[in-house]
C-alpha cells in the first residue's frame, strides 16, 4: 500500500515541515505502508502537479491544506479523483481542519479529514489500510470520515509530548531552502485572530533532542531555518539555553528565524543575543497594533513601551534582523489610529516593517466574533477583510497600496538615505509612504512590473514634483539617490539623473591605481589586478552630507563586504576630493 502525502507551499524555497514529521513518525512506529513526500508551489502549473502526481500512482493521497493552497488542492483533488476513483483522498492542515464537516459535505469524494495534531492520527490511519486496525476507520482518532450511516467525527487524538515526536528529516537537507523546525507546541497566549491560541498545551523539545539536532542543520550548512515555536521566548531558560549554544557552534553561514515577544525580553536576553553574529540570528515580532482598544479587542497582552525599548536595545547592536508585523483590520482601528501605529513602529527602524491585513481564520476565537464586531471579510480563502465598522474598504485599498510602495522603498533597503532624507520634509512616515502611493496610483504604476533602475527614476520624478509642494532645501538629491544606486550592487548602467562625473573621473582612476592597491591595511585588495578591483568596488563623487555647501569627498563601495542584515556594501569616505588635486585622505 502506498500513501502519498502533498504539500503545495507558497514559494518553492519554503519546504513542508507537516508531511516530513507524519512520515518520519510512521516510520519510527515501524509501520510497513510505503509512505512518499511530494512538494509543489502555487507557481507551478495546474496540469503540472496533477501529472507527476498521478504517476506516482498511491492508492491513497493526503493533501496538507493551508489558506494559500486550499483553492489550488480543491481543484487538484477533484481532478485527481476523476482520474483516479479507487485511491482514497485525504485531506489535513488547519483549512481543513476548521470546518470538517463542511468540506466532507462540500467534496463528496473525499475518504475524510485528519484533525489536530496529525503524526499519531495518520499513523493509526496507516495501521488501517495496512489491516492493523480491528475497529476500521471506528479506531482512528482525530478523523473525520465517510462511512455508511454518513459523515462521522471520532473523538480526538491526544497531545504528543515533544518527546514522542521524531526528527522529521532523514538525509541531506535542501541547501536552498528554508528549513522548519520547532522546539514546542501550543502558546500560552490567546489572540483572538490566530489559531495557535486554541492549543493551551503547551509543550517543550528536550534539550538534549534540541542540540543534537540543531548539530544535523548546522554540519550542513542549511541557509536557514526558521523554528515554527509561537512565541519562542514564553520559557526564558529554554530559548536562552538554544540561543547561547548557537552563539558556541555558530558556523558562519547559517541564519536562526525566531518569533517572539518582544516585552517579555530581559537583560540576559538581550545580553545574548547583543553579543552574536551579525546575520546568526533574525527576530520577527508581532507589534499588530499601538492602538489599546484593538488590542484588548482580540485579548493581545502586550507592554508596548517595554517592547519599544527591547527593539532599540537590539537595533543599537546592528546584528539582529528585526521584522516587525502590523495588522490593518482590527477592532476599534480607524484609518487615523493605523496610521499612529505605523508611525510608532517605524521609528523603531526595524529592517522589515510587514503591513498585513486581518484573516478571518476558521476555528479562531475572532472568526466566532465577526458579527459583535461588524467585520465584513472575503468568503474565499485567505478570507482576508472587507471593511469594519472602523474601517472602509476604500481605506482598505488606500493602505494595501501604502504596502507595496513600503515593501519597494522601505523594506528593500535599496533607497535608505533617499527615504531618510525625505522623512525629514514630511509630518510623519505614514504620510510620506501615503503621498508617495498616491504617485504610483495617480500614474499607474501599480499595474505594470519595474525594474529596479526605474523605481529610483520613478522617486527621482516624485522628488522633482513634490518640490512644487515643499521645499527640500540643501539637498543634492540626484546624488543621494546615485549613493543608494550603487549602494546594493556594482551596476553598469548609469542612471540618467546621476550627476556628470567627467570632471573627477581620471583622479579617481588615478586613486585606484596609485593607491588601493598598494594599501596593505585594506586586506583583500592585496594582490588583486585593477581589473579585479574596478569589479569589486566602484567610486564616486559626493558632497559631504549631500548637502550643496559640503567638500566633494570620495566615497568607494565594497561589494566584498556587505552587510548581513541588509545586503547593502561597506562603504568608506575620503576627507577631501577636488578636480585640480585628485586627491584625498583616509
Amino acid at each position: 500500500m502506498k500513501f502519498l502525502l502533498a504539500a503545495v507551499g507558497s514559494k518553492y524555497v519554503h519546504c513542508n515541515l507537516a508531511i516530513y514529521s507524519l512520515r518520519a513518525y510512521v516510520q519510527a512506529a515501524g509501520v510497513c505502508s510505503e509512505v512518499e513526500t511530494a512538494e509543489y508551489t502555487i507557481n507551478q502549473n495546474r496540469e503540472e502537479i496533477l501529472a507527476d502526481l498521478y504517476s506516482r500512482k498511491p492508492d491513497a493521497v493526503g493533501f496538507s491544506c493551508y489558506i494559500w493552497n486550499i483553492c489550488l488542492i480543491e481543484a487538484l483533488a477533484r481532478d485527481f479523483h476523476t482520474l483516479r476513483p479507487e485511491a482514497d483522498i485525504w485531506f489535513g492542515g488547519p483549512e481543513a481542519s476548521g470546518e470538517a464537516r463542511e468540506w466532507m459535505e462540500r467534496l463528496p469524494f473525499l475518504r475524510g479529514i485528519m484533525v489536530g495534531e496529525g503524526e499519531e492520527t495518520f499513523c493509526r490511519l496507516i495501521r488501517y489500510y495496512d489491516g492493523g486496525q480491528p475497529a476500521g476507520l471506528s479506531g482512528v482518532s482525530g478523523i473525520f470520515w465517510r462511512g455508511k450511516g454518513g459523515i462521522r467525527e471520532n473523538p480526538r487524538t491526544p497531545a504528543l509530548s515533544m518527546a514522542q515526536i521524531p526528527f522529521p528529516f532523514d538525509g541531506p537537507l535542501p541547501p536552498d531552502k528554508i528549513v522548519y523546525y520547532e522546539s514546542s507546541r501550543g502558546c500560552p497566549f490567546s489572540c483572538g485572530y490566530c489559531l495557535s491560541s486554541v492549543d493551551k498545551k503547551l509543550r517543550f523539545r528536550d534539550w538534549e533532542l534540541v542540540k543534537r539536532e540543531l548539530s544535523v542543520f548546522l554540519e550542513q550548512r542549511v541557509r536557514q531555518v526558521k523554528f515554527v515555536d509561537r512565541t519562542f521566548n514564553c520559557s526564558h531558560s529554554h530559548s536562552r539555553r538554544i540561543w547561547r549554544y548557537l552563539a558556541g557552534q555558530d558556523n558562519g553561514v547559517t541564519n536562526f528565524h525566531f518569533e517572539i515577544a518582544g516585552d517579555l525580553l530581559e537583560e540576559e536576553d538581550l545580553e545574548i543575543l547583543g553579543s552574536l553574529r551579525p546575520g546568526l540570528v533574525q527576530l520577527e515580532i508581532g507589534v499588530q497594533s499601538t492602538n489599546p482598544d484593538a488590542l484588548r479587542a482580540v485579548r493581545r497582552t502586550t507592554n508596548l513601551e517595554r517592547l519599544e525599548k527591547n527593539v532599540r536595545r537590539l537595533a543599537e547592536g546592528k546584528n539582529i534582523h528585526i521584522h516587525l508585523d502590523l495588522i490593518a483590520g482590527l477592532p476599534f482601528e480607524d484609518y487615523k489610529s493605523f496610521g499612529r501605529s505605523f508611525d510608532r513602529v517605524y521609528a523603531l527602524r526595524p529592517e522589515k516593517l510587514q503591513l498585513g491585513f486581518l484573516k478571518l481564520l476558521k476555528g479562531s476565537p475572532l472568526y466566532e466574533q465577526v458579527k459583535t464586531y461588524g467585520i465584513c471579510h472575503s468568503t474565499q480563502p485567505p478570507y482576508e477583510v472587507l471593511g469594519t465598522p472602523f474601517l472602509s474598504y476604500e481605506d482598505l485599498c488606500r493602505l494595501k497600496r501604502i504596502e507595496k510602495v513600503l515593501d519597494i522603498y522601505g523594506n528593500s533597503h535599496q533607497f535608505v538615505h533617499v527615504m531618510e532624507r525625505l522623512l525629514s520634509f514630511y509630518p510623519s512616515p505614514f504620510v510620506l509612504y501615503e503621498k508617495l502611493a498616491e504617485y504610483f496610483e495617480e500614474n499607474g504604476l501599480f499595474s505594470r512590473q519595474t525594474s529596479r533602475l526605474e523605481r529610483f527614476s520613478i522617486l527621482w520624478d516624485f522628488i522633482c514634483r513634490e518640490k512644487e509642494e515643499r521645499e527640500f532645501l540643501g539637498v543634492v538629491w540626484q546624488e543621494v539617490l546615485v549613493y543608494d544606486y550603487f549602494l546594493r550592487e556594482n551596476a553598469k548602467v548609469r542612471p540618467a539623473f546621476a550627476p556628470d562625473l567627467a570632471p573627477f573621473w581620471p583622479s579617481i582612476t588615478e586613486w585606484y591605481a596609485k593607491y588601493a592597491l598598494r594599501r596593505p591595511e585594506l586586506g583583500s585588495y592585496a594582490g588583486r589586478s585593477y581589473r579585479q578591483l574596478l569589479h569589486m568596488t566602484h567610486a564616486e563623487v559626493f558632497h559631504r552630507d549631500f548637502s550643496q555647501n559640503g567638500q566633494k569627498i570620495l566615497i568607494v563601495f565594497d561589494y566584498e563586504k556587505r552587510s548581513p542584515l541588509t545586503g547593502n556594501a561597506a562603504t568608506w569616505e575620503g576627507e577631501e576630493w577636488t578636480k585640480e588635486n585628485g586627491s584625498t585622505r583616509f
